[in-house]
Protein backbone atom coordinates (compact mmCIF):
# COMPACT_ATOMS: atom_id res chain seq x y z
CA UNK A 1 0.00 0.00 0.00
CA UNK A 2 1.08 3.37 -1.06
CA UNK A 3 1.99 5.78 1.74
CA UNK A 4 0.19 9.14 1.80
CA UNK A 5 1.77 12.33 2.57
CA UNK A 6 0.30 15.87 2.76
CA UNK A 7 2.09 18.93 2.41
CA UNK A 8 0.91 21.95 2.88
CA UNK A 9 3.23 25.29 1.01
CA UNK A 10 5.07 22.13 -0.59
CA UNK A 11 5.37 24.14 -4.09
CA UNK A 12 8.29 26.70 -3.19
CA UNK A 13 11.19 26.86 -0.82
CA UNK A 14 11.76 24.11 1.74
CA UNK A 15 8.23 23.08 0.80
CA UNK A 16 9.05 21.78 -2.19
CA UNK A 17 12.30 20.50 -1.61
CA UNK A 18 10.17 18.21 1.00
CA UNK A 19 7.85 17.31 -1.84
CA UNK A 20 10.72 16.45 -4.24
CA UNK A 21 12.87 14.26 -1.46
CA UNK A 22 9.50 12.67 -0.85
CA UNK A 23 8.09 11.89 -4.39
CA UNK A 24 12.28 10.32 -4.77
CA UNK A 25 11.33 8.20 -2.33
CA UNK A 26 8.49 6.83 -3.94
CA UNK A 27 5.55 8.39 -1.75
CA UNK A 28 2.00 9.30 -2.70
CA UNK A 29 1.86 13.07 -2.23
CA UNK A 30 -0.82 15.68 -1.76
CA UNK A 31 -0.22 19.44 -2.17
CA UNK A 32 -1.86 21.90 -0.44
CA UNK A 33 -0.69 25.66 -1.72
CA UNK A 34 -2.89 28.49 -3.19
CA UNK A 35 -1.21 28.97 -6.41
CA UNK A 36 1.12 26.28 -8.61
CA UNK A 37 2.04 28.63 -11.14
CA UNK A 38 5.23 28.88 -10.12
CA UNK A 39 6.25 25.71 -8.32
CA UNK A 40 8.49 24.03 -11.33
CA UNK A 41 7.31 20.89 -10.14
CA UNK A 42 7.56 18.45 -13.00
CA UNK A 43 4.13 15.91 -13.56
CA UNK A 44 3.76 12.67 -11.58
CA UNK A 45 1.82 9.92 -11.01
CA UNK A 46 2.14 10.62 -7.22
CA UNK A 47 1.74 14.03 -7.30
CA UNK A 48 -1.82 15.44 -6.83
CA UNK A 49 -2.14 19.22 -6.41
CA UNK A 50 -5.10 21.11 -4.67
CA UNK A 51 -5.40 24.66 -4.78
CA UNK A 52 -6.80 25.92 -1.11
CA UNK A 53 -6.33 28.76 0.81
CA UNK A 54 -5.27 27.77 4.33
CA UNK A 55 -6.75 31.14 6.19
CA UNK A 56 -10.08 29.33 4.91
CA UNK A 57 -9.62 27.95 8.30
CA UNK A 58 -14.03 26.72 8.20
CA UNK A 59 -12.79 24.98 4.67
CA UNK A 60 -10.48 22.72 6.37
CA UNK A 61 -12.81 19.69 7.52
CA UNK A 62 -14.23 20.01 3.74
CA UNK A 63 -10.58 19.64 2.30
CA UNK A 64 -9.88 16.64 4.60
CA UNK A 65 -13.12 14.75 3.79
CA UNK A 66 -11.84 15.43 -0.02
CA UNK A 67 -8.47 14.22 0.23
CA UNK A 68 -9.32 11.37 2.49
CA UNK A 69 -6.97 9.18 5.26
CA UNK A 70 -3.04 10.24 4.96
CA UNK A 71 -0.47 8.37 6.72
CA UNK A 72 1.93 11.33 7.40
CA UNK A 73 0.77 15.01 7.43
CA UNK A 74 4.03 17.91 7.26
CA UNK A 75 2.97 21.45 8.42
CA UNK A 76 4.85 23.40 5.91
CA UNK A 77 2.81 26.52 4.44
CA UNK A 78 3.56 29.66 6.45
CA UNK A 79 4.39 33.53 5.93
CA UNK A 80 5.72 36.63 6.96
CA UNK A 81 4.75 39.74 6.19
CA UNK A 82 8.44 41.13 7.22
CA UNK A 83 6.87 44.41 8.99
CA UNK A 84 7.13 46.32 12.31
CA UNK A 85 4.30 45.85 14.54
CA UNK A 86 3.10 49.56 14.09
CA UNK A 87 1.74 48.11 10.93
CA UNK A 88 0.15 45.82 11.24
CA UNK A 89 -3.62 45.97 10.63
CA UNK A 90 -6.26 44.02 11.93
CA UNK A 91 -6.32 42.29 8.42
CA UNK A 92 -2.79 41.50 8.16
CA UNK A 93 -2.90 40.24 11.84
CA UNK A 94 -5.75 37.98 11.31
CA UNK A 95 -4.23 36.64 8.52
CA UNK A 96 -0.86 35.67 9.97
CA UNK A 97 -2.35 33.89 12.83
CA UNK A 98 -5.02 31.76 10.40
CA UNK A 99 -2.14 30.89 8.30
CA UNK A 100 0.64 30.08 10.14
CA UNK A 101 -1.24 28.96 13.82
CA UNK A 102 -4.58 28.21 13.55
CA UNK A 103 -4.43 26.46 9.95
CA UNK A 104 -2.26 23.51 11.46
CA UNK A 105 -3.90 22.99 14.09
CA UNK A 106 -7.17 22.54 12.46
CA UNK A 107 -5.20 20.27 9.99
CA UNK A 108 -4.17 18.79 12.96
CA UNK A 109 -7.67 18.08 14.09
CA UNK A 110 -9.03 17.02 10.68
CA UNK A 111 -6.59 14.00 9.61
CA UNK A 112 -5.54 12.45 13.27
CA UNK A 113 -8.83 10.70 13.86
CA UNK A 114 -8.10 8.42 10.84
CA UNK A 115 -4.59 7.94 12.01
CA UNK A 116 -5.84 7.35 15.64
CA UNK A 117 -7.85 4.44 13.94
CA UNK A 118 -4.70 3.09 12.51
CA UNK A 119 -2.92 3.40 15.46
CA UNK A 120 -0.03 5.13 13.91
CA UNK A 121 0.85 8.40 11.96
CA UNK A 122 3.53 10.65 11.71
CA UNK A 123 3.42 14.67 11.61
CA UNK A 124 6.26 17.36 11.43
CA UNK A 125 5.60 20.98 11.62
CA UNK A 126 7.32 23.90 10.35
CA UNK A 127 8.31 26.26 13.32
CA UNK A 128 11.22 28.50 12.80
CA UNK A 129 14.58 30.12 15.39
CA UNK A 130 12.33 33.19 15.36
CA UNK A 131 9.83 31.19 17.87
CA UNK A 132 12.98 30.94 20.45
CA UNK A 133 14.68 34.33 19.80
CA UNK A 134 11.84 36.17 19.04
CA UNK A 135 11.42 38.43 15.58
CA UNK A 136 11.46 42.23 14.24
CA UNK A 137 8.12 40.77 12.90
CA UNK A 138 6.36 40.37 16.04
CA UNK A 139 3.41 38.28 15.05
CA UNK A 140 5.83 36.14 13.03
CA UNK A 141 7.80 35.34 15.82
CA UNK A 142 4.46 34.78 17.88
CA UNK A 143 3.11 32.69 15.22
CA UNK A 144 6.31 29.97 15.46
CA UNK A 145 6.88 30.02 19.05
CA UNK A 146 3.32 28.63 18.80
CA UNK A 147 3.67 26.28 16.57
CA UNK A 148 6.67 25.28 18.82
CA UNK A 149 4.20 24.98 21.77
CA UNK A 150 1.04 22.98 20.47
CA UNK A 151 3.90 20.36 18.97
CA UNK A 152 4.48 19.92 22.48
CA UNK A 153 1.06 19.69 23.67
CA UNK A 154 -1.15 17.45 20.42
CA UNK A 155 2.28 14.75 21.43
CA UNK A 156 0.91 14.55 24.99
CA UNK A 157 -2.14 14.39 23.36
CA UNK A 158 -1.69 12.11 20.60
CA UNK A 159 1.75 10.00 21.46
CA UNK A 160 -0.49 7.21 23.52
CA UNK A 161 -2.29 6.76 20.57
CA UNK A 162 0.75 6.03 18.47
CA UNK A 163 1.02 9.60 16.80
CA UNK A 164 4.78 10.87 16.40
CA UNK A 165 4.54 14.42 15.87
CA UNK A 166 7.81 17.04 15.66
CA UNK A 167 8.35 20.19 14.22
CA UNK A 168 11.93 21.70 13.18
CA UNK A 169 13.11 25.43 13.86
CA UNK A 170 15.36 26.64 10.92
CA UNK A 171 17.58 29.83 11.02
CA UNK A 172 17.84 31.83 7.87
CA UNK A 173 17.40 29.50 4.40
CA UNK A 174 18.09 29.95 1.22
CA UNK A 175 14.63 30.82 -0.04
CA UNK A 176 13.08 33.51 -1.11
CA UNK A 177 11.99 34.27 2.18
CA UNK A 178 15.05 35.74 2.79
CA UNK A 179 14.75 38.82 1.36
CA UNK A 180 11.91 39.35 4.11
CA UNK A 181 14.32 39.20 6.70
CA UNK A 182 16.44 42.19 7.66
CA UNK A 183 19.51 42.79 6.14
CA UNK A 184 21.43 43.56 9.89
CA UNK A 185 19.45 40.28 11.63
CA UNK A 186 20.34 37.66 8.46
CA UNK A 187 24.02 38.94 8.31
CA UNK A 188 24.34 38.35 11.67
CA UNK A 189 23.14 34.87 11.16
CA UNK A 190 25.59 34.11 8.98
CA UNK A 191 28.24 35.00 10.62
CA UNK A 192 27.46 33.25 13.86
CA UNK A 193 27.06 30.07 11.57
CA UNK A 194 30.27 27.74 12.47
CA UNK A 195 29.97 27.16 8.15
CA UNK A 196 29.41 31.06 7.92
CA UNK A 197 26.80 30.26 5.36
CA UNK A 198 22.87 30.51 5.48
CA UNK A 199 20.85 26.43 5.47
CA UNK A 200 19.81 25.42 2.35
CA UNK A 201 16.33 24.07 2.12
CA UNK A 202 17.69 20.58 0.80
CA UNK A 203 19.31 20.29 4.35
CA UNK A 204 16.12 21.26 6.18
CA UNK A 205 13.57 18.84 4.01
CA UNK A 206 16.05 15.75 4.50
CA UNK A 207 15.65 16.68 8.44
CA UNK A 208 11.69 16.66 8.20
CA UNK A 209 11.75 13.71 6.00
CA UNK A 210 13.56 11.73 8.94
CA UNK A 211 11.26 12.88 11.22
CA UNK A 212 8.51 12.01 9.19
CA UNK A 213 9.84 8.26 8.22
CA UNK A 214 12.53 6.83 9.98
CA UNK A 215 13.16 8.77 13.02
CA UNK A 216 12.82 6.47 16.47
CA UNK A 217 9.43 7.21 17.92
CA UNK A 218 10.83 8.31 21.21
CA UNK A 219 11.25 11.31 19.58
CA UNK A 220 8.30 12.43 20.06
CA UNK A 221 7.18 16.25 21.04
CA UNK A 222 10.67 17.85 20.01
CA UNK A 223 11.16 20.35 18.16
CA UNK A 224 14.95 19.87 16.52
CA UNK A 225 16.74 22.82 16.04
CA UNK A 226 18.66 23.59 12.55
CA UNK A 227 20.66 26.30 13.08
CA UNK A 228 24.90 25.44 13.04
CA UNK A 229 25.25 27.58 16.12
CA UNK A 230 23.41 30.24 15.91
CA UNK A 231 21.20 29.62 18.90
CA UNK A 232 22.68 26.81 20.94
CA UNK A 233 20.84 25.44 23.95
Amino acid sequence: MTTKVLITGGNKGIGLATTKEFLLRGYRVYLVARDFSKSGLEKSRNIEKIEFDLADIEGIPRLAKDIGEIDILINKAGMMHGISYQEYTEEKKDYILRVNLEAPVALILAFTPGMIRKGKGRIVNNASIAGEIGHPDIWYGITKAGVINFTKSFAKLLGPKGIVINCVAPSAVETAMLSKIPKERKEGMKRAAFTGRYAYAEEIARTIFWLATESPEYINGTCIDINNGIFLR
